[in-house]
């Protein structure tokens, strides 16, 4: 056997470190890996999916004396961690989640937001019924952020239109700016409270982020998943983000006196037609996301 490959909850990396540590390996922290630890007549390397693949002429070794006595031990030890915390999350607790609101829309602010939660906060906030906020309505939304904030440590980062235009015209990519924002965050619970582990959901590259961690960010172990809402940490972030925006959009509507539709639809084509009308072009730069196709149709479809 010169690779065996197999497939572990990614919640214990020590204890497949120690595995390797006896074998007297060099470690090294490739990206897309938790690990990857060299040794005589061996290389293990075990992904951030949870896949391990060890390669070498002393694979057969290696398996026959660290996993194979103890495959199902090893398994059922991930699932009994994993179960230890709270049924769904992504990783153990304590660990933050992030997520954004806003990115979607053309008029309103971009809002991202950070949660680090500790178990007994996470089983509070089920209990209360959080979730993704995109399954819940603005009153819902409005009414749990005080209890989040309550069981949390948490910061919040509202980017108004006018800061997004600006950051947007420097970035010139969305992603990017996206890193960011979730970087600042992430930053900003840190210096409150200590933390290994950070959820978002996936949106660009994993360099894209890595390149805009900032010090302490650098040191988190960052997990970038798909619907990762629906861990609580990041869902209650979700909510928190989602309130933030809610709340500013809706001030922003009151200043202006005109109604601000949520999203990007032909209900905020025909709403931004009319606030053109009424304020002019330049006016959209405190209001709304320039950089959408939105905002062409709109000044295209006046302007003819």
């Amino acid at each position: 056997m010169n690779t065996y490959t197999s497939k572990f909850l990614p919640v214990e990396i020590e204890k497949f470190k120690s595995i390797f540590k006896k074998e007297n390996a060099v470690f090294s922290f490739p990206q897309y890996m938790h690990f990857q630890a060299r040794g005589n007549g061996f290389t293990a390397s075990f992904y951030t999916s949870g896949k391990l693949v060890i390669q070498g002429n002393k694979t057969s070794e290696i398996v026959s004396k660290y996993f194979e006595p103890v495959q199902n031990q090893l398994f059922n030890t991930c699932e009994v961690q994993a179960q230890s915390s709270i049924e769904g999350e992504i990783a153990p607790y304590p660990h933050i989640g992030i997520d954004e609101s806003g990115k979607g829309d053309f008029f309103g602010p971009l809002v991202i937001a950070g949660v680090l939660l500790d178990e007994d906060g996470a089983k509070i906030l089920q209990k209360a019924g959080v979730c993704d906020s995109k399954k819940m309505n603005d009153k819902k939304i409005l009414e749990l952020q005080d209890l989040i904030k309550e069981v949390s440590t948490c910061d919040i980062i509202a980017i108004s239109p006018a800061k997004y235009n600006e950051l947007y015209s420097k970035f010139k990519n969305l992603n990017k700016l996206l890193a960011w924002g979730h970087s600042t965050v992430l930053e900003n619970i840190l210096s409150k409270k200590p933390c290994e582990i950070a959820i978002s959901d996936k949106f660009a590259d994993e360099k894209v982020i890595q390149s805009a961690l900032k010090e302490r960010g650098k040191n988190i172990r960052l997990i970038q998943q798909t619907k990762a809402e629906s861990d609580t940490a990041v869902a209650a972030a979700s909510v928190l983000a989602r309130g933030e925006f809610v709340k500013r959009i809706s001030k922003l509507a009151s200043e202006y006196e005109i109604n601000l539709p949520k999203g990007a639809s032909n209900l905020v084509l025909e709403q931004g037609k009319k606030f053109m009308t009424k304020y002019g072009k330049e006016e959209f730069k405190n209001i709304a996301k320039l950089h959408f196709k939105t905002f062409s149709d709109i000044t295209g479809a006046l302007s003819r």
